[in-house]
């Protein structure tokens, strides 16, 4: 199976959401690779959570 190239999120917001969850420092000296599994997880999870507030705001 391949891989999937280009995400949903953009580059700008998942430095800011490395930044908000203290791994930002990792991702400046050795790139988006160096991240945990769990720190991924972590930015998805902010995102969904962000997404549901903006969503709630919404309605």
């Amino acid at each position: 199976m391949s891989r999937r190239r280009g995400g949903m999120m953009s580059d700008s917001f998942k430095y800011e959401l490395a930044k908000e969850l203290g791994f930002a420092d990792k991702v400046d000296k050795d790139g988006w690779g160096a991240i945990t599994t769990k720190e991924a997880g972590s930015m998805v999870k902010r995102a969904i959570q962000l997404a549901e507030e903006a969503a709630r705001k919404r309605t």
